[in-house]
């Protein structure tokens, strides 16, 4: 069904929830910079008031059979139409809500943790600015509208991560992440460009329509989706574009928890199942991301395994469950790809905002300080760490272990067993590394007598937490919900008894990799030295993220500097500066020449005109 812009009270409500944190970015920028605790109360009431209406369209459109969309025209350029407007639909009702939950939750966090930063008013106008480019994202009706809101968000990242700018790593570290970003976007602008001439328009319906096999070749729709997809990888951070979302955690950590679990790097694959239909057309592209997701998943779970920074390892972790994501969708299974989205927000934004709290209380992200300090003192946080490291890990009955689940089957229903293979060993590293966190925290080799305690701002911190721990808790039993819900969407049904047979593996692949971690780390008299630590050679390799940086590095002062620098300098003297000073020589050389022409003497000057009148006679009179 398509709409108008007609004023019902469903449209309003829509265009309410996205607009209130514009809003609220506006009016703190221009008027309560100043105010601190106003700036906070304002950024928090709008983000509050969207997400208790985008709560309120997931609930009233819960049953809702066909698309909702009000559109109008926007630019009719050469007889192209662009439209702009607001797509309801089960994909985007549920991303709404789910980013205007985390937003509300990470921006009531945040009166704890940036408690008395100078930065403080600026920080929620930027949390809005983000805010209400993310959620205008996920209702947008045409690519190029959601193209637009895809850039801000990723100007909006750029201006939280780099929010402690005084530090240099925080503005490397924003730079990096735009950079990084922006190389994928290239892909993404000339998809839509390819689809907006061979389409004439760039509605997302448009793409998603059934008939859509007979209107494109085969090459057209493998190009168009690598070259949209090469946005998804940089947003994403997936493989080769990955190393920018660790260097992002010099951000505050509430940052870290809304931008990189379930908003800003979710976004990449919510436009993969946004635009599910079209790259299903293509049974290569598929195949590609299917690879992409699965390199990405095993290089972000063996780089976890040996690092040290808290929020490191849980970018790390976002990284490889992203990845798990894009192999669901790559495998066909729309469902298990977003409902491992769904559940993946919200126990990753908890394991961020748990180590904030320690963070906040000992000022250091180094996960065997933080045990030594201490931090398993902090009873409430550390049982909400637990909670989300089971979901992470896959274990039941937490949410993750359900949409874990749906993306083995998926891999399992696929005819070459490498896939599900990749999928296992992924399942085992992701319990060690994130188990390897726990045991470290729990169990210090030794204890100073500054033990973990409560202080004044830890209940605004704690609140959020508990809230997403019971989410977790329970999400999970309401994900054939959510199947239903999603199911005039999915294009390939999950074998529910294939599914249960997949179990008894997982499950013991899974556990496997908490006993290993607590042999490891957690028992009486253990080392904490993992079997990667070991031998040198490896954790080297993975300490050094692979050495993709240093590849990158490479190529940056060979092919830029050495070559690309030189070729500049070398056409800016050849060719500019000399062409310039040549035809500055001839032009003196011909002021030279024509000087002689005028000589002073009268007769000689009526000689020269009368040869030219002889001269110009001679052509004129020619018959």
């Amino acid at each position: 069904m398509t709409s108008s812009f007609v004023p019902d009270f469903r449209f309003v409500e829509t265009a309410a929830a996205a607009a209130l944190p514009f809003i609220s970015f506006l009016l703190i920028m221009i008027f309560a910079r100043n105010h601190p605790r106003f700036s906070a109360s304002l950024s928090i009431v709008a983000v509050g008031l969207s997400m208790a209406l985008a709560l309120a369209l997931l609930a009233g459109n819960w049953h809702l059979e066909k698309h909702v969309q009000y559109a109008g025209k926007w630019l009719l350029p050469g007889g192209f139409s662009i439209t702009l407007g607001f797509l309801l639909d089960p994909l985007s009702l549920l991303m709404f809500a789910l980013v205007a939950v985390i937003s509300f939750l990470v921006q009531v966090y945040s009166l704890g943790y940036m408690s008395g930063d100078p930065g403080f008013a600026r920080y929620y106008a930027f949390q809005s600015l983000f805010a209400w480019a993310m959620l205008s994202l996920t209702l947008s009706s045409s690519l190029l509208q959601l193209y637009v809101f895809w850039e801000l968000v990723g100007l909006s990242s750029y201006l939280l991560i780099g929010f402690w700018y005084e530090k240099f790593s925080a503005s490397q570290a924003g730079k990096k992440a735009f950079v990084m970003t922006r190389l994928g976007d290239i892909g993404l602008l000339l998809g839509l460009l390819l689809i907006l001439i061979h389409f004439g328009n760039m509605d997302i319906l448009e793409l998603s329509s059934p008939g859509l096999r007979s209107q494109v070749s085969s090459g057209f729709a493998t190009l168009v989706a690598l070259l949209i997809f090469c946005a998804i990888i940089g947003k994403s951070a997936q493989f080769p574009l990955l190393t920018w979302l660790p260097d992002a955690m010099e951000g505050p950590t509430p940052v870290s928890a809304l931008l990189h679990s379930a908003t800003m790097v979710a976004a990449g694959v919510y436009l993969f199942a946004r635009l599910f239909p079209f790259f299903s057309l293509s049974p290569e592209a598929m195949t590609v991301f299917l690879a992409i997701g699965t390199i990405s998943m095993l290089l972000a779970s063996t780089m976890a395994m040996v690092q040290r920074d808290i929020k490191q390892v849980w970018a790390y972790s976002t990284i490889s469950q992203l990845g798990f994501m894009i192999m669901a969708l790559g495998a066909g299974s729309l469902f298990a790809g977003f409902s491992h989205l769904t559940t993946h927000a919200f126990f990753k934004a908890m394991l961020f905002l748990c180590s904030g709290v320690w963070i906040h209380r000992y000022k250091t992200n180094d996960v065997f300080e933080i045990g030594r300090h201490g931090g398993r003192g902090i009873k409430a946080v550390t049982v909400c760490l637990i909670v989300a490291s089971a979901a992470l890990s896959g274990l039941p009955p937490m949410s993750g272990f359900f949409s874990k689940e749906a993306i083995m089957s998926a891999l399992a229903a696929l005819d070459n067993p490498i896939w599900l293979s990749a999928g296992l060993l992924g399942v085992f590293l992701t319990a060690y590394y994130t188990f390897r966190m726990v045991f470290i925290l729990l169990f210090p080799p030794r204890l100073s007598e500054s033990e973990g305690h409560e202080e004044g701002s830890y209940w605004v911190m704690a609140g959020p937490i508990l809230v997403l721990a019971g989410v977790t808790v329970v999400l999970g039993f309401f994900l054939p919900a959510l199947r239903k819900f999603l199911q005039p969407l999915e294009g390939v049904a999950v074998s529910e008894a294939r599914w249960v047979g997949l179990l008894p593996f997982t499950l013991g692949t899974a556990l496997f990799g908490v006993l290993l971690s607590w042999f490891e780390f957690g028992r009486r008299g253990a080392t904490q030295v993992g079997f990667v630590e070991r031998i040198p050679p490896l954790r080297d390799l993975f300490a050094n993220r692979w050495y993709i940086d240093e590849f990158y590095l490479w190529v940056v002062r060979v092919v830029v500097d050495r070559f690309l620098s030189r070729l500049s300098e070398r056409n800016e003297s050849r060719v500019i500066n000399e062409g310039i000073d040549r035809f500055c020589g001839l032009t003196l050389e011909g002021g030279r020449a024509t000087t002689r022409l005028q000589s002073g003497i009268l007769r000689y000057n009526l000689l020269f005109m009368l040869g030219v009148l002889v001269f110009a006679a001679f052509f004129v009179l020619l018959p």
